[in-house]
């Protein structure tokens, strides 16, 4: 007999299963219906920003810079096909970068430093943020604007104060942080993809 069941406990209900991923299926329809031109624009943005040479720098928290990580690897080594590697950066990897402008600017500058130092006219910022309202991709975006810097925002809820920063925004409609990074992974792989076969 399992542990499980000599404890007395039952077993996760399949039941349980499919009312998750049938609300995360609903979600992703909800989106599909809703954003299809809004990710399309998006795609139109990162495709015009790769074949003329520029740079993808993406940023997030938390989760979602787990998923500016992800991405960014996705353009450098590859996605679904061989190509050339396409220019990408994750501001959320550096832990010296990050504790040092933390600790002397503090933690609402650890993005918006980089984009100073990094980031050109002709780059593209992919904001990830769930809430719209995190100071440091709020700060992010505003140094972007300041240089030139196109700023594509993936958000959720009502888009919070980073909507009106960016240039173009994708608004998952959910207020599910969960839902919104799931929803903003299978967009980002779905406009990698899309750039891969165009480039």
């Amino acid at each position: 007999m399992s542990e499980t069941r000599a404890a007395g406990h039952a077993p996760v209900a399949a039941s349980d299963v499919r009312t998750a991923l049938r609300e995360l299926a609903e979600t992703a329809t909800r989106t599909a219906d809703t954003l299809a031109d809004h990710v399309a624009r998006a795609a139109t943005i990162v495709r015009d920003t790769v074949r003329a040479g520029g740079t993808l720098f993406f940023c997030g928290n938390g989760g979602s810079a787990a998923d500016a990580q992800h991405m960014a690897t996705e353009y450098v080594v590859r996605y679904r096909r061989n190509r050339r590697a396409y220019p990408a950066v994750a501001l959320t990897t550096d832990t010296s970068l990050l504790t040092a402008a933390g600790n002397d600017f503090g933690f609402d500058h650890v993005f918006s430093r980089q984009v100073e130092a990094l980031c050109r006219p002709g780059d593209l910022l992919i904001i990830h943020s769930t809430s719209g309202n995190s100071p440091n991709v709020l700060e992010a975006a505003k140094a972007a604007r300041a240089k030139g810097v196109a700023v594509l925002a993936l958000s959720a809820r009502d888009g919070g104060p980073l909507r009106a920063l960016a240039d173009h925004n994708v608004i998952v409609p959910t207020d599910r942080t969960d839902r919104a990074q799931e929803l903003h992974l299978c967009i980002q792989h779905l406009i990698c993809d899309l750039v891969e076969q165009e480039l």
